[in-house]
């Protein structure tokens, strides 16, 4: 494998990376067209606008995370089981038969659990965890990747165990936008603001429940306890504060790796070492590293 394609393929996003065979990232590429925005028929053709200028030759390696497996995707994986390693989903790996440009390209197939009868799902953060896992040379602990709908992950050697998602970002964009407290919030969340954040972290503690908690957005307005350019910031600590409130993580000695966008991760890292935790992170690298190491454990063509 002289080079090889990673497509991370999500929702609202689309990210490329050319890598040599060594994993090293040659060139990367970003744009909007995540899978919502792209047209019924469009995947092979959005496919080749990435591609193009980079030396695709009939049957180079290509491999795709994210909601690009979804059934609302280019082709669905269907998600593989927890308790799973690298080596379960090469094994489920979704290869479309007639991919642009001759290419070999494989979608991976996400995961699932079941949580007192019902499920979750991830597609994508799999493959970020497994790529961590490679960079810190670990083969257990407990990652989270924030986002929209964060989530929790449980690996135990080398295995996903089990996960949680919570709607943190989505909750957010839901009161900030849609509910009484958008009345009272400026129209741009603006910068972070720090004191405001962690207060709304430590309230999310002392008030037990996010249903009770996030009322408290609009009177701190009502009584100027916190000017409004602060109050996206404090409504932000609030719902991170309700997740990691979530976690019981008091007192468990855990250092959580964090992955995912600095501006988040960033977030994230400041409220667990408030609440005495202590963090690590990683961005897109892992993202990278972990498809790399996905096509190190596929059958040669």
């Amino acid at each position: 494998m002289k080079t090889f394609i990673a497509l991370d393929w999500g929702t609202s996003s689309l990210r490329a990376a050319l890598l040599d065979s060594g994993g090293a990232v040659l060139e990367q590429w970003h744009s909007d067209e995540g899978i919502l925005h792209v047209p019924a028929g469009g995947f092979p053709a959005a496919f080749q606008r990435i591609v193009q200028g980079w030396p695709v030759e009939s049957g180079m390696l290509c491999l795709a995370s994210g909601m690009v497996g979804s059934r609302q995707g280019w082709q669905e994986a269907p998600y593989c089981p927890c308790p799973a390693g690298p080596g379960e989903l090469a094994g489920r790996i979704a290869w479309l038969p007639d991919a642009p440009s001759g290419a070999r390209l494989g979608i991976a197939p996400g995961l699932c659990t079941n949580h007192c009868g019902m499920y979750d799902v991830m597609r994508g953060e799999e493959v970020q965890v497994f790529g961590a896992l490679e960079l810190l040379s670990r083969d257990s602990g407990t990652f989270v990747l924030p986002g929209t709908h964060s989530k929790w992950v449980r690996v135990r050697q080398g295995r996903i165990e089990a996960f949680s998602t919570f709607m943190t970002g989505e909750v957010y964009g839901l009161l900030r936008r849609h509910s009484i407290l958008a009345r009272t919030l400026p129209q741009d969340d603006g910068a972070l603001d720090e004191s405001a954040f962690l207060r709304g972290v430590m309230h999310a503690r002392q008030a037990g429940s996010l249903l009770h908690g996030a009322f408290a957005a609009r009177t701190a307005s009502l009584f100027d306890q916190l000017a409004p350019a602060a109050l996206p910031s404090y409504l932000s600590g609030l719902v991170i504060g309700e997740e990691l409130r979530a976690q019981h993580l008091e007192n468990s000695g855990a250092e959580l790796v964090l992955v995912g966008a600095p501006a988040l991760t960033q977030r994230y890292e400041l409220a667990l070492r408030t609440l005495g935790l202590h963090s690590s992170s990683l961005g897109d690298e892992a993202t990278w590293r972990g498809l790399w190491s996905l096509a190190q454990k596929l059958e040669p063509a």
